[in-house]
């Protein structure tokens, strides 16, 4: 009987050094991503790198470094550390923005999460002239979000809107929608839901069809009522799509600028100002205060940062994979 010997001693330093890197066995995608990389790091990293160290200093309009016509006036803000930060967190002006940035965040997410529902619900069916419903319901959502403000500040209008003039020709009194600081909040809380509906109904969309239609069958078979069904194989099976698209447009509402400021340009007095609104006003409009407002911004992000890992987490006590 013959003996096989394997040679099983380890290989030699010429054989391991033909072995490709993984750089090397994977340029290609490297070349790939490099470009995205890049632009990212310009856009993004960058501003959000020169954000971070303006909002630990005392930066202004009449401290920032600027250059007219052959003069060159340098820098003479200076480092002050976490002040601009502590001056926001104590002061009222930040609890009273961060409620109602909260509360204009949970009702339009959550009219948002309903109305998509119910369309979606409604999509799913059986229905003549459907993919007709579906395009018209998707025209809010493909319409740019700025040209819908405008519209819709328009038709709100106190004096020339169509709205008022709709309430009037039925005999009833206008209202001040634009002028009044609670009609304010309900009129930019309907035009943000009438935009962010369609991305939602959608998505609800996409997962409802993803649930197999034998368990609706099983189940009425079983004699489960209609709210039963919708109970125990409805929400469980949109459960993957309902965590994700919550936590986008939570992010989404959260930092909804156009509406506010457009609508009703975060008035009347200020009542229906957001923190991303009321940041920009500091970096553009009077005394230019970009610490204060580079402050403002990263906070923002650290808010949205701080909600985004423990809305993960409570996802996977649930047992969820996000």
């Amino acid at each position: 009987m013959t003996t096989q010997v394997v040679d099983t001693a380890a290989p030699g330093p010429r054989a391991r050094g033909r072995r490709p890197r993984a750089g090397a066995r994977h340029w290609y995608a490297w070349a790939m991503c490099a470009p995205v990389v890049i632009v990212t790091l310009v856009l993004v990293g960058y501003p959000l790198a020169r954000g971070v160290y303006l909002s630990l200093t005392d930066a202004t309009e009449a401290t920032m470094g600027r250059t007219i016509g052959m003069n060159t006036i340098p820098s003479t803000y200076e480092f002050v550390g976490l002040s601009n930060y502590a001056g926001i967190v104590t002061s009222a002006e930040f609890l009273t923005r961060l409620g109602w940035t909260v509360t204009w965040t949970v009702v339009c997410v959550a009219l948002h999460y309903g109305l998509g529902l119910g369309l979606a619900m409604l999509l799913n069916r059986p229905l003549r002239l459907r993919s007709l419903y579906r395009v018209l319901l998707v025209l809010p959502w493909a319409v740019p979000a700025f040209v819908s403000a405008f519209i819709w500040r328009y038709l709100l209008n106190g004096e020339f809107g169509v709205v008022n003039a709709m309430l009037r020709a039925a005999g009833l009194g206008g209202i001040d929608w634009l002028d009044d600081p609670l009609w304010a909040k309900v009129s930019v809380i309907a035009v943000n839901v009438w935009l962010g509906v369609p991305f939602m109904m959608l998505a609800l969309l996409g997962g409802l069809q993803a649930i197999p239609r034998e368990l609706y069958e099983a189940a009425e078979v079983d004699g489960a009522t209609p709210w039963r069904r919708f109970r125990h194989i409805t929400l469980p099976g949109l459960r993957p799509v309902a965590g994700t698209v919550v936590l986008l447009g939570t992010i989404w509402t959260f930092n909804q600028f156009p509406v506010i400021y457009l609508v009703t340009r975060g008035g009347p007095g200020g009542s229906s100002e957001i923190l991303v609104t009321y940041a920009y006003r500091q970096a553009f409009e009077g005394i230019r205060d970009y610490s204060g407002s580079a402050a403002w911004g990263v906070l923002i992000l650290a808010l949205l940062v701080v909600m985004a890992v423990v809305y993960r987490r409570a996802l996977r006590t649930r047992g969820e994979a996000w």
